[in-house]
């Protein structure tokens, strides 16, 4: 299952199972038409990507058609609305968005929305008609299957109306093995459909006009986006991390919104209810508001109902990724909060472990991302925040308390400053090359450490998961590249690309307001003259992971920047860890898997969750469908062993290996254990 991260910003899979209201044609007339200005636009974005984008692609031929299959797919992700005439019909368009763009003619875009907007009107005129009413056999053994993108385009209407009478039996199924009566049923279906149709009836001619330019822009890399003036004050507003809410990043999966990413600091990441990948399904306010049910919701809505003012409390229905989406629904309560600096600031904790008869203190750094207060530090002021003067400062701490070895923790680190990733790094060499970065003109700057100071030279492990990115990547990588240390965990995400955003009032004079093109320009490179981007930094000892590369992570997108290589820029490794050190690490944790309980049982727990990950086909027979739910109640895996917790399972605070709850960092600390003891640094 292809996994597509959708952002607020790029409107990415609005449609997914959203509804068109009957009778608002003459809305509709008014507003979903393009404006002059949206073509001033678009030839302004195509030559701006021709001429800076990073890849030095021009807007042909070829991208036309990768343009075309890119809108059709937003508008019907999972192939639920057209049927394959309309995709014949829309061939017309297959080579030549590439000059009516250039000619300020965005005709297309609305052309095959007018097209996806009448099979959407058919679709819910079915359903509401025929489905929500409808008393469903649930003894027939059949299924669903909800990615629908392993499937063939429906040749007729029939096909659709079989296909959407599966997808209501579903939902209705789904209802009723929570308890609910077939007129509770058939009332929450209807409350449902009709929300849609609320939600679509607002939608716009600037919206169409956004979904088409970001089928345009990220046509070229994932990370280029349009961004209208609406989505450009919101791209603002999370900037300055002044949004409140639960602290998750979400995406639209499907029929559901999965949290791609919980957030350091969030009431989602102190409360350890919610984890990545659990699937949002109901969205209540307060302690007693109504559950109102967001499957099949656009992404947008369902933010706007979880966001809201500090303090006040949001109630969350959701499908944990342990038992995926033939479990049981499980009902939590979080209070919003605006997430701190504070909050996202390193902390440090240490660890006790015997090891050969040897007792041994190993620290643990936890880092949420690379933060620094620019403000602060372009005022002058000395004592500004940031992420390597807090970490120099945890290292001091933990020397004085006499640890034998540190882990410097980057799961779930999204990046952040490029400075503050070279300026740690610093801490643990020193001296030398950090990253290169290479522009679209095939410049490349490099970033040094020239600090020959070494705050810490001992033992060093870094731990990473798949979704350590940017200034993580930069920061494992010179440390893995210099031989400093052992870098353990998943491979990460592989986000090597830099983005600038420019406003297009720079180059449009119209009274109409305009967007911005946030724009991919630069790359980085290891100093090996590897790239960080798609393959992200392998560790050198793997832990089991229930997150398939090609299914998450920059790789999983198709137009994702390639991995290359460019010359090397001129280093001195340190040699702490030698491939002789490295080897035997390997032996060791390899001959732990045979006989370690623990371990053993997490490999298991990690391929139940990579399974559950995977499922994709529902049944929907009510005896199997029950079968499979208490089946996966029994296997429900420790999905929350995956986040930073070093707590005990009675919740409190450890300070002794072998009674962590997070066996990822368990795994990691043995590993040291393991370097230390080897007189390694």
């Amino acid at each position: 299952m292809t996994m597509r991260i959708t952002s607020v910003l790029t409107l990415i899979t609005l449609f997914t199972t959203l509804s068109i209201a009957n009778g608002f044609a003459s809305r509709d007339t008014l507003e979903l038409k393009s404006k002059q200005v949206y073509g001033k636009e678009a030839k302004v974005i195509s030559y701006i990507l021709d001429n800076n984008h990073y890849r030095k692609l021009r807007l042909n031929d070829s991208l036309s058609s990768a343009i075309l299959d890119k809108y059709i797919k937003e508008l019907d992700n999972n192939r639920s609305y057209f049927i394959a005439s309309d995709l014949k019909d829309f061939e017309k368009f297959r080579f030549s968005i590439d000059d009516l763009t250039r000619n300020e003619n965005v005709e297309p875009a609305y052309e095959i929305y007018r097209v996806f907007r009448k099979r959407y009107s058919e679709r819910m005129d079915f359903v509401m008609n025929n489905l929500i009413h409808q008393e469903f056999d649930y003894s027939i053994d059949e299924y669903y299957e909800t990615d629908r993108d392993k499937e063939a385009w429906a040749t007729n209407i029939a096909e659709l109306n079989d296909i959407w009478r599966k997808i209501i039996k579903n939902q209705s199924l789904g209802l009723k093995l929570t308890g609910k009566t077939q007129e509770e049923i058939e009332d929450v279906l209807k409350k449902r459909y009709q929300r849609f149709i609320k939600s679509v009836s607002q939608f716009t001619g600037e919206d169409v006009f956004g979904v088409y330019m970001n089928a345009i822009t990220e046509s070229y890399d994932p990370h280029t986006n349009y961004l209208s003036p609406k989505a450009s004050a919101l791209f603002t507003q999370s900037m300055s991390l002044s949004l409140e809410g639960i602290g998750a990043q979400l995406q639209t999966e499907n029929d559901y919104t999965k949290i791609v990413r919980i957030m350091p600091g969030g009431p989602a990441e102190k409360s350890d209810l919610i984890h990545s990948n659990d699937l949002i399904i109901g969205v209540a306010q307060g302690l007693e508001g109504e559950m109102v049910d967001v499957i099949g919701w656009r992404i947008d809505e369902v933010v706007k109902l979880i966001k809201g003012p500090k303090g006040t409390t949001v109630r969350l229905s959701f499908l944990p990724s342990q038992t995926g989406v033939n479990g049981s629904s499980k009902e939590i309560k979080l209070v919003r909060e605006k997430i701190k600096l504070e909050d996202q600031e390193a902390k440090r904790s240490t660890i006790n472990y015997q090891s050969n008869g040897r007792n041994l203190k190993l620290g643990v750094i936890n880092l949420p991302n690379f933060y620094m207060d620019f403000e602060e530090y372009q005022k002058g002021n000395v004592e500004y925040k940031s992420t390597t003067r807090d970490v120099k400062r945890l290292i001091t701490e933990l020397q004085a308390e006499g640890v034998d070895g540190i882990v410097m923790d980057l799961r779930n680190n999204g990046g952040g400053s490029l400075a503050e990733a070279i300026d740690l790094t610093g801490l643990f060499i020193k001296d030398g090359p950090v990253v290169q970065v290479r522009n679209s003109a095939g410049k490349v700057d490099v970033g040094y450490d020239d600090d020959n100071k070494v705050v810490y030279s001992g033992p060093l492990l870094v731990l990473t998961n798949r979704f350590s990115a940017s200034a993580s990547e930069i920061f494992a990588g010179a440390i893995q590249d210099y031989k400093r240390g052992v870098i353990v965990g998943e491979s990460t995400f592989g986000k090597g690309t830099v983005q600038q955003v420019l406003p297009l009032k720079r180059f449009i004079v119209d009274t109409e307001e305009v967007g911005d093109l946030k724009l991919t320009f630069q790359k980085f490179y290891r100093v090996t003259g590897s790239s960080t981007q798609h393959k992200g930094v392998s560790p050198d000892i793997k832990l089991p992971s229930a997150l398939g590369e090609s299914q998450y992570g920059e790789s999983a997108n198709p137009s994702a920047l390639p991995w290359d290589v460019i010359k090397p820029t001129p280093y001195k490794k340190v040699s702490n860890v030698g491939d002789s050190i490295l080897s035997a690490l390997s032996k060791s944790y390899l001959e732990r898997s045979k006989f370690d309980t623990s371990l053993k049982q997490y490999v298991a727990e990690t391929e139940e969750l990579k399974k559950n990950l995977a499922q994709t086909k529902i049944s929907l027979n009510e005896t199997v469908r029950k079968h499979e739910m208490e089946q996966a109640e029994r296997n429900k895996s420790a999905n929350g062993k995956l986040d930073t917790k070093i707590t005990s399972k009675e919740g409190v605070l450890v300070d002794e290996l072998l009674k962590l709850n997070d066996e990822y960092l368990r795994e990691g600390l043995l590993i040291l254990a393991d370097l230390v003891t080897r007189r390694i640094g």
